[in-house]
C-alpha cells in the first residue's frame, strides 16, 4: 500500500522529463497552468510488483504447419507435432496443452508410452525427447542426441521399454526409454541385406514387430527392400527386394501377411509362407488403359489393414489417384470388402491414423473411428456407419476457416450475453455429423472456481466476424455474423470494388462492442463502417447508408457550415435511406478526365432484406472516392449507445455521426479541430501532394499514420489504386520505416510540421468530460488522440428526454483544449478522485423488434457514471489517463495540469495500451513492438511489471495482441492459433487448478485368452526377453559418440508441478497403492474362480472315465 499526496499546481511532475519541452503539459501554448485551487488529493495504490507476473495459460485453434500424429488407445489422448516444434496434446473437451521444444526443430513422429503417461518425439535435429505426461505441464524428462546419423523412423512395441530408432543410413538402433541411453545392440544396414547386394537400400521407412512374435522385427527400407530380422539369432529370417519404393507397411493381426503401400500407387500383400513374390498386387485407383497398359497413379503415402470380426477387414489409405484428372483434391480411401469409399478432403493430408479397441497388435483389431490430420483441419471419421460420417468436432480448430484480420477481449462480460449469443447461433450449425460420443475423450477437467464469463472476437478476411466463449481458459464458437451480406456482391472483373481491391474487399480491419447495450461496429478495409443492433427476433430492414467526404487538402476544407448543404449528407432527423451517391462505375460518373469523385468503395443494397435474429444492421457509413483518389484507411472508432453517437477518424480527419437520427453532426480535417490552438506552425499542403500514392484499402498496417511514407519507399507493392489483404511475419522493415518516417516528428517540442506528414487520428474515447478549463459540470466531451500526440477535446450538448433526443439535434464543436504528448495517441480512459475507473455511459440493451407493450412502453434506460457523483468528498474533477506510443500521462481535469508523466520507451514503441482492472484495482498495460510486456501503476505511473516476453515480434502479433481485465491479454502466435497469457500473479497461482488433466489412472486392458492350441503352437511370443538382448549385460555399450543424453528439466519441474498440482506425489503413491491392491484382489478372485473351474474339470473327467471304463472301443 502507497499513498501519494501531490499538490495540484501544474508546475510539476512525477519525473524530472516531465518538464522538458515547452508543450509538454497544461495549456495549448505550452505554458504550464496553475489549478485553479490548489488542493490535495489522496490516492491509495494497492498494486505492486509482486501482484504481477507472465506466464502462457492456454492455446487455442489448429496446429499451425502440422506433421506429426499419435494416440493413446488406452488413455484416449491425441497428440500432433508440428513444423516449428510445438505438440498438442488432446482429450476431451477443455483437456488442450501445448508443449514447446526449447530448438524449435520440426517434430517428425511421435510415440506414446501406451498407457503409460508419457510421450517420445522424434525431431529434425536427430534429437529424442521422453515427455513426462504425468503433470498438467509436461516437461522433459530425457533427450538423447544423435551426432552421426539422421532419425528418419521410430517404433516403440506395447509394453516395452525398448525404442526401436531408424535412420537414414539404413542403420536400426535401439532405446532404453528408461535411462534413454542406446543399446549396444545394433542392426547394420550391410548386415541386414544379403552380401551380394550391391547397392544402399535406402532410409528405414518402417519398423514393426510380428504380431505372432515379438522377437522378429520387420524393417522396411525406401528402395523396396523388405527384411525380417530375427533379435535373437542377429540374422535375417527373410529378405524381399520389390522394385517399387515402399512408402508404409501394415501387418495382418495373426502375423501371417502384411501389406505395403508403394510409389506406383500398388499396395502389395505378401504372405510370410512364400516370400519370393506379393501374394496380390492391387492398383485401387489404377484404371486399364485401350493400349492394355495400367494408368501411372500417385504414391500411396499410407496403409493400414485392420481386421474386424463382424465384417470383412479394412484397408485405409491416402493417395494413390492417377494423374489423369489435375486439380483433384486429397483422398482418404476406405475398402472395406468389396466396397471403396473415397473420401475427398478440402486440404492435403499429412498423416492418418486408425483408432482401434485394443492396443495389443495380435489380437482382432476392431477399428471404430479413423483421425486424419490435415494441412489445416482435424477430422474424425465413423467407421462404425457404412456411410462414413465425420464426428462434430468439439475444439476450435476452424478460427482460421477466413484469415484473422483483428481480435478483441472481453472478459467479465454481462452473464445472459453468452447464452443468447449460443442459443442464436446454435441454429445454424451444420448437420449431418456422427451421433455417436467424441472418440478422443481422455483426460479430465473440472471447471475451476475463478471463472468468470469471457468473450473473443475474431474478425476475417472474407468479412465475417465470430464470438467465442472464452470463459474457463476454453474455447467454443458462440455466434457468426457476415458483414458482406450488406452489400451487393461485386461482379468478378467489374464495379469499383474490383477495380480497388482484388480481394477480400469486406476484411475487417476493427471491432468495437458494448456488451451491456449489445451494439456491434465493425469497420471494413475498403473504408466502410457497419453499426448493428442485437434482436431476438427476425425482421424485415432496409438498412440507411450515409456517405462521408473527408479530406484533408487546405484548399477543400469542408467546414461545419459547409455540412448542412453538402449532398452527400442526409438530411437532419430523416430514417429512412437517403438518396445514394452510389453510381456503376461507368464514365457517366467521372469527371471529363476519367477521374472518379464522390463514390464509395462498395454498393449498399438498396432493398428491404430479411434478417434472421441476431445482430442486424442498421446503419452503413462509407467513406467516398474525390477527385481519382481512393478514401483512406479508417483508423480510429468510438461508438457510445448513451449518447447514441458514433465516431471515427483516419489520416485526413474525423467525424461524429448521430445513429440515432441517422445524420452526420461533424466531419473536419484534423487541422481544422485545432482552430487557433494550433500547437505547430504548418507548412502549406500542394492540393494533389499524394495523387500517385494511392490508398492501399486491404492492406492492415498497424501504423496508419505511415500510410504514405510506407507507400513512397515501396512503390512496386502498390498494385493500381489497391493493394491485396497481406499479414507480413517480419516487423523489423516496418519499425525502421516508422523509425525513419517519423524521427522527425516524435519530439514534442517540433516547432514546424514537414510537407510529407500526415496527422491522422489515432484514438477517440467519448465520456463525461470537462471540454474547458472553466467547466463547472461534466458534460459529454469527445477526447480526439492524433498521431503528432496532440490530444484534443470536443464537448457535446445532447439533449436528455427521449422525445427531444429523437428530434433535436446534437450541437458539437472543438474547444480548442489540447494536450501534448510524445509521439501518437494510443489510448485514454477516465479515473476519479480516488483512482477508481470512471465506465463509459451506456444504454442498458432493449429489443427493438420485440412486440409492443401498452403498459410497458419501450424507452431508453441510460447507465451514467458521471465523475463528480463517485466521490463526494474530493470534490469534482477527474483524472484523464493519456497513452501515446513513447509516453503515458495523467492530467487533473478540468484544470488540464499534468500530475505524473513516464517514459515508456526510448527506443522502441507501444503498439497496444490498455487499462485493465487486475486485483480490484487498476493499471496501465503497454505491449511494445521489441516484445516487453509492461504494467504501471495509476495514478503515478510506477513501473510494475516489464518483461521481455517476446523478442522477434511480427506484424500478426501487433496486430491482434490485446489486453482485458483480470489480468489476461491473447495475439495470434501464428495464422491458425490463438495464444492467450496471464500478466497476473494470481491468475498464474491458480492455473493448475484450470488446467485439464492429460493422464488418468486406467487398468491397461488385459490380453485376450489365445486359447491352448494356439499357446501351444503359435510361437514363443510371450517368452521373449528384451533385457536379456538389449540390457548392457549382453550387448555391452553403444559407442558414445553415437548419441549425447541430455537429462531434462522435467523432473525437477514435474515434482514442483506435482507438489502444488492436485495429483501430487503422495496421491500419486496413494493411487498406485489402491491400483496394487486392487490388482491383488482381482487376482485372488481369478485364482478362486480357476480352482473352482478345476475341481469342476476334475469331477466331470472322473464321471466321464467311470461311464466310458468298461466300453469297448467299437462301442464309441
Amino acid at each position: 500500500m502507497k499513498k501519494f499526496r501531490k499538490v495540484l499546481d501544474g508546475l510539476t511532475t512525477s519525473s524530472p522529463g516531465g518538464t522538458i519541452g515547452s508543450p509538454s503539459c497544461g495549456s495549448a501554448a505550452g505554458t504550464p497552468t496553475a489549478a485553479p485551487t490548489p488542493r490535495e488529493i489522496d490516492v491509495q495504490e494497492t498494486l505492486v510488483s509482486e501482484n504481477f507476473q507472465l506466464c502462457k495459460t492456454v492455446r487455442h485453434g489448429f496446429p499451425y504447419q502440422p506433421t506429426a500424429l499419435a494416440f493413446d488407445p488406452v488413455q484416449k489422448i491425441l497428440a500432433i507435432g508440428s513444423r516449428s516444434g510445438g505438440v498438442r496434446i488432446l482429450g476431451r473437451p477443455g483437456v488442450d496443452c501445448y508443449c514447446q521444444h526449447e530448438s524449435g526443430a520440426a517434430v517428425l513422429q511421435l510415440q506414446f508410452l501406451i498407457n503409460e503417461g508419457a510421450l517420445v518425439t522424434a525431431c529434425a535435429d536427430d534429437t529424442l525427447h521422453l515427455w513426462n505426461l504425468r503433470q498438467r505441464r509436461p516437461a522433459v524428462l530425457h533427450s538423447l542426441k544423435f551426432n552421426r546419423e539422421r532419425i528418419t523412423f521410430c517404433h516403440l512395441p506395447f509394453q516395452s521399454k525398448w525404442l526401436y530408432v531408424g535412420t537414414e543410413r539404413g542403420n536400426t538402433h535401439i532405446v532404453n526409454i528408461e535411462s534413454f541411453i542406446l543399446s549396444g545392440y545394433v542392426i547394420m544396414w550391410n548386415k541386414a541385406i544379403e552380401l551380394s547386394t550391391k547397392t544402399h537400400p535406402g532410409p528405414v521407412v518402417h519398423l514393426s514387430d510380428s504380431p505372432k512374435d515379438e522377437g522378429k522385427l520387420l524393417i522396411g527400407f525406401e528402395s523396396g527392400t523388405i527384411v525380417q530380422w530375427d533379435l535373437r539369432a542377429k540374422k535375417a529370417d527373410f529378405r524381399i527386394y520389390y522394385d517399387e519404393a515402399i512408402h508404409s507397411v501394415s501387418w495382418h493381426h495373426e502375423g501371417k501377411q502384411f501389406m505395403c503401400s508403394h510409389s506406383d500407387g500398388s499396395l502389395t500383400l505378401w504372405n510370410l509362407r512364400n516370400t519370393t513374390r506379393p501374394f496380390q498386387v492391387t492398383f485401387p485407383h489404377g484404371k486399364i488403359q485401350k493400349d492394355g497398359r495400367k494408368e501411372s497413379c500417385k504414391p500411396i503415402l499410407k496403409v493400414e489393414y485392420k481386421t474386424s470380426r463382424s465384417s470383412e477387414p479394412f484397408v485405409i489409405f491416402s493417395g494413390g489417384l492417377s494423374y489423369d484428372k489435375a486439380g483433384r483434391r486429397p483422398t482418404l480411401t476406405i475398402m472395406h470388402g468389396k466396397a471403396i469409399t473415397v473420401l475427398e478432403m478440402d486440404y492435403p493430408i499429412v498423416e492418418f491414423m486408425v483408432l482401434c479397441e485394443t492396443p495389443y497388435n495380435n489380437e482382432v483389431q476392431e477399428p471404430y473411428a479413423v483421425v486424419v490430420l490435415l494441412e489445416k483441419d482435424l477430422i474424425v471419421v465413423d467407421l462404425t456407419q457404412s456411410n462414413f460420417p465425420v464426428f462434430e468436432n468439439p475444439y476450435p480448430m476452424d478460427i482460421h476457416e477466413s484469415p484473422v484480420t483483428c481480435t478483441a477481449y472481453f472478459a467479465d462480460c454481462p452473464p445472459d450475453i453468452i447464452p443468447i449469443l449460443y442459443s442464436i447461433g446454435a441454429k445454424h450449425k451444420k448437420t449431418g455429423y456422427s451421433q455417436k460420443e467424441w472418440p478422443i475423450s481422455g483426460g479430465t477437467w473440472t471447471l475451476g472456481s475463478h471463472t468468470y464469463p469471457e468473450i473473443i472476437i475474431t474478425g476475417h478476411a472474407d468479412g465475417s466476424i465470430k464470438f467465442w466463449d472464452a470463459s474457463a481458459i476454453t474455447l467454443q464458437m458462440l455466434y457468426k455474423l457476415k458483414t458482406s451480406k450488406v452489400f451487393e456482391k461485386p461482379k468478378p472483373g467489374e464495379g469499383r470494388a474490383a477495380e480497388l481491391v482484388e480481394e477480400d474487399p469486406f476484411a475487417v480491419q476493427m471491432v468495437s462492442w458494448c456488451p451491456q447495450s449489445r451494439i456491434f461496429c465493425v469497420v471494413g478495409i475498403s473504408a466502410h463502417i457497419i453499426l448493428y443492433r442485437f434482436s431476438k427476433y427476425d425482421a424485415n430492414t432496409q438498412i440507411v447508408s450515409l456517405e462521408v467526404r473527408l479530406q484533408c487538402e487546405s484548399e477543400d476544407v469542408i467546414s461545419p457550415s459547409e455540412n448542412e448543404n453538402n449532398p452527400c449528407f442526409s438530411e437532419q432527423g430523416s430514417h429512412s435511406p437517403q438518396p445514394h451517391h452510389q453510381h456503376p462505375a461507368s464514365p457517366g460518373n467521372r469527371t471529363p478526365e476519367g477521374i472518379k469523385d464522390s463514390i464509395p468503395c462498395l454498393k449498399v443494397k438498396d432493398r428491404v432484406v430479411r434478417v434472421p435474429p441476431g445482430y442486424q444492421s442498421e446503419l452503413v457509413i462509407q467513406l467516398l472516392w474525390v477527385d481519382g483518389e481512393p478514401p483512406q484507411q479508417i483508423t480510429s472508432l468510438d461508438i457510445n449507445s448513451a449518447y447514441g453517437l458514433l465516431a471515427f477518424g483516419n489520416c485526413n480527419g474525423v467525424a461524429v455521426v448521430d445513429y440515432l437520427q441517422k445524420t452526420i453532426l461533424l466531419c473536419m480535417s484534423t487541422l481544422d479541430l485545432y482552430g487557433a490552438a494550433d500547437p505547430y506552425q504548418r507548412l502549406t499542403r500542394s492540393p494533389r501532394r499524394n495523387r500517385q500514392s494511392t490508398s492501399g484499402l486491404t492492406e492492415l498496417t498497424d501504423n496508419q499514420q505511415s500510410i504514405d511514407m510506407e507507400r513512397s519507399k515501396s512503390p512496386t507493392s502498390v498494385k493500381g489504386p489497391g493493394r491485396k489483404l497481406s499479414l507480413p511475419t517480419d516487423l523489423k522493415t516496418d519499425l525502421e520505416s516508422r523509425e525513419n518516417s517519423f524521427s522527425r516528428s516524435r519530439s514534442s517540442s517540433v516547432s514546424s510540421i514537414d510537407r510529407d506528414t500526415k496527422e491522422a487520428v489515432t484514438t477517440l474515447q467519448f465520456g463525461e468530460s470537462y471540454g474547458r478549463k472553466s467547466d463547472a459540470l461534466p458534460t459529454p466531451c469527445l477526447w480526439v488522440g492524433t498521431s503528432l500526440g496532440v490530444v484534443l477535446l470536443i464537448p457535446m450538448s445532447i439533449p436528455t428526454d427521449q422525445e427531444e433526443r429523437m428530434e433535436e439535434p446534437v450541437t458539437i464543436g472543438p474547444s480548442g483544449a489540447v494536450l501534448m504528448l510524445k509521439s501518437s495517441v494510443l489510448r485514454f480512459a477516465f479515473l476519479d478522485l480516488v483512482g477508481a475507473l470512471i465506465q463509459s455511459p451506456y444504454e442498458v440493451w432493449r429489443d427493438l423488434n420485440a412486440p409492443e407493450d401498452p403498459d410497458r412502453p419501450r424507452r431508453r434506460k441510460l447507465v451514467h457514471f458521471s465523475p463528480s457523483s463517485s466521490q463526494d468528498a474530493c470534490g469534482d474533477g477527474h483524472l484523464a489517463v493519456v497513452c501515446s506510443e513513447r509516453q503515458a500521462k495523467v492530467f487533473l481535469m478540468p484544470s488540464q495540469s499534468c500530475l505524473f508523466v513516464h517514459n515508456i520507451t526510448e527506443s522502441s514503441f507501444v503498439l497496444r495500451a490498455d487499462v485493465v482492472s487486475v486485483c480490484n484495482s487498476v493499471c496501465l498495460a503497454c505491449f511494445c513492438a521489441n516484445g516487453h510486456v509492461m504494467t504501471l501503476s495509476l495514478p503515478s505511473l510506477r513501473p510494475l511489471m516489464d518483461v521481455n516476453y517476446l523478442p522477434l515480434t511480427d506484424m500478426r502479433i501487433a496486430r491482434t495482441f490485446c489486453f482485458t481485465n483480470g489480468g489476461q491479454a491473447l495475439y495470434l502466435s501464428s495464422p491458425t492459433e490463438i495464444q492467450r497469457i496471464t500478466y497476473s500473479q494470481e491468475m498464474c497461482d491458480n492455473l493448475q487448478e484450470m488446467l485439464g488433466e492429460l493422464f488418468t489412472p486406467i487398468e491397461t486392458p488385459e490380453a485376450q485368452n489365445r486359447g491352448f492350441l494356439k499357446g501351444f503352437f503359435g510361437g514363443n511370443a510371450h517368452t521373449f526377453d528384451r533385457e536379456e538382448l538389449f540390457g548392457e549385460a549382453a550387448a555391452g555399450k553403444a559407442s558414445r559418440s553415437l548419441a549425447q543424453h541430455i537429462p531434462g528439466q522435467g523432473g525437477v519441474e514435474g515434482m514442483k508441478v506435482a507438489a502444488s498440482g492436485a495429483v501430487g506425489e503422495l496421491a500419486r503413491a496413494r493411487i498406485a497403492l489402491d491400483e496394487r491392491g486392487q490388482r491383488l484382489g482381482e487376482l485372488e478372485e481369478r485364482t478362486a474362480l480357476m480352482m473352482t473351474s478345476a475341481e469342476t474339470f476334475s469331477k466331470h473327467a472322473h464321471e466321464l472315465m467311470l461311464k466310458c471304463k468298461d466300453k469297448k472301443w467299437y462301442q464309441f
